[in-house]
């Protein structure tokens, strides 16, 4: 049959609407799949989804393309692999117990012509065991450096490890190994130098991986260091004044224990009657000769330490002679070093105010009563005849014409 031209036309369009009808088709099912990452020994989910499915076949294939579903049969004979759902628009398929040679490219295939495919990548995590963690020694001293390992064993994938050292991130050398069977191993070398600070104080190693959370080991740093020294005064406890005691302490610290402290006089020997007793030293009756500075060194296994006092000995207080209770008062208070002679003064000062109060008092009393008796006593001549009269009329003749009358009469005011 000969075919014109319009009908060579024809069969192309037919065509050309075929195959926009079957790619319409097949894009409006949208076949598709998750990744998936499973632990070691976890189980993983497959889900085979298609959007907008015409009665499509749809399947599960391993790795090497076997079958394992065909719609809701399981061809494969492994019965690791169960149905959990079934549709027309979903396969989904779990996998138990999932081992390292599960691990591959799974298809979801959707039986159309041609056929439609979507992939599934299975990953396999493999969590590190316990970390170990080793040091180069187990006491270190201050000023030294030290070194510690952490070891994160076979991995999948290659595990990372940070440090800590309390609150602060310190960053080690790390280094990764491939086993032959996929696996890896990671060492990290952390090295510092250590201080008396750092004795007591943890380090960590902690280990990072997506199949893993909060993985770690931890050991707490050992340092020596050398004394701490620091001298007390335990008397007195003010001034240090001619004629009183001294007492020294010596306090010592460090790691070991300082297993020797010693007492000397910084260019000169201490005095002779000086009692020194392990960490104290005692100096009985000071005298300026004494001045100087002590010295109290401490050592251990790591080094020597020392601290230095400086003695400087003060005039003996000055004091007031004050009755007894007083200076009994005033020997109970001697330690009071200054304030004693101040309550002296005061209560002498206020005894002579009293003493010259009370002289003042009497004066007054005397010159009153004396001024009392002695007021309106009078002597006239007249009076004066009177007392020399030998009866009464004798006195009224005399008091009355026995002198001359034209004489003044005088008065005297006693």
């Amino acid at each position: 049959m000969a075919i014109t031209g319009n009908g060579s036309l024809t069969i192309y369009l037919s065509v050309f609407v075929i195959s926009a009808a079957f790619l319409l088709k097949v894009e409006g099912q949208n076949l598709g799949t998750d990744n998936v990452s499973v632990i070691e020994g976890e189980m993983a989910t497959i889900s085979c989804r298609v959007k907008n499915n015409d009665d499509s076949v749809i399947q599960l294939l391993n790795p090497n393309r076997q079958t394992i579903y065909f719609r809701d049969v399981r061809p494969l004979k492994d019965s690791r692999f169960q149905l959990v759902n079934f549709s027309d628009n979903e396969l989904r398929v779990s996998l138990s117990n999932v081992s390292l040679s599960d691990e591959g490219r799974y298809v979801c295939q959707l039986y159309t012509d041609p056929p439609q495919e979507a992939y599934a990548d299975i990953t396999v995590l493999v969590p590190p065991g316990i970390p170990i963690m080793d040091s180069r020694e187990d006491v270190v001293s201050e000023g030294n450096e030290t070194e510690l390992t952490c070891t994160a064993m076979v991995s999948k994938p290659a595990a990372s490890i940070r440090w800590m050292k309390g609150e602060q991130e310190l960053t080690g050398e790390m280094t990764v190994d491939e086993t032959y069977d996929r696996m890896f191993t990671v060492t990290s070398r952390l090295r510092l130098t250590v201080s008396k600070e750092d004795d007591g104080e943890p380090v960590s190693c902690i280990i990072d991986h997506p199949a893993v959370k909060d993985l770690r080991a931890q050991r707490y740093l050992e340092v020596l260091y050398q004394p701490e020294v620091k001298i007390v005064q335990a008397f007195p406890e003010g001034l240090t004044r001619e004629g009183e005691n001294l007492e020294l302490t010596c306090i010592a610290k460090g790691k070991p224990q300082p297993h020797q402290i010693s007492w000397l006089r910084v260019d000169d020997d201490v005095p002779s009657h000086t009692v020194i007793t392990g960490s104290d030293l005692f100096i009985e009756n000071l005298n300026k000769s004494y001045n100087g500075t002590y010295r109290c060194v401490a050592s251990n296994t790591v080094g020597d330490a020392y601290d230095d006092y400086i003695l400087f000995v003060h005039d003996a207080p000055t004091t007031i002679p004050t009755p007894t209770t007083l200076n009994l008062d005033n020997t109970q208070d001697s330690r009071a070093g200054e304030g004693a002679p101040q309550k002296i003064d005061h209560a002498v000062i206020g005894g002579v105010v009293a003493v010259v109060m009370f002289a003042i008092l009497c004066a007054l009393i005397v010159l009153g009563r004396y001024f009392a008796r002695h007021k309106g006593t009078y002597f006239t001549h007249e009076a004066k005849g009177a007392d020399d009269a030998a009866d009464a009329d004798t006195a009224i003749i005399n008091a009355e014409g026995g002198h001359n009358n034209t004489e003044e009469k005088k008065e005297y005011y006693i």
